[in-house]
């Protein structure tokens, strides 16, 4: 998956989610990439390009997010989606 569509892919972050929650027998699992700049980015990928799985043991669903060009920002902003987007997961919202 990562030679195929890169570590900054649904397809890469829906395998880490499943991944984690298998290895570690967990009952649900989030997992986040992207590229949170400043540099790195790419037409098909720009800076602020963010991933985000969630995977249980019968669904992942997977996200994708345009934030801006400010690292520290991306960062935060990502890990507060992601934690949300975790929460209205096991809450059945999604």
């Amino acid at each position: 998956t990562l030679q195929t569509h890169g570590a900054v892919s649904e397809q890469t972050v829906r395998e880490m989610a499943e991944g984690v929650r298998q290895r570690f027998g967990a009952d649900i699992a989030v997992a986040t990439s992207g590229v949170a700049g400043p540099g790195g980015g790419s037409p098909e990928k720009p800076v602020g390009t963010i991933w985000l799985a969630v995977a249980d043991r019968e669904r992942t669903f997977a996200y994708r997010l345009q934030a801006g060009k400010d690292r520290e920002k991306n960062i935060q902003w990502s890990t507060v989606y992601a934690l949300n987007f975790l929460r209205r997961f096991a809450l059945g919202e999604i």
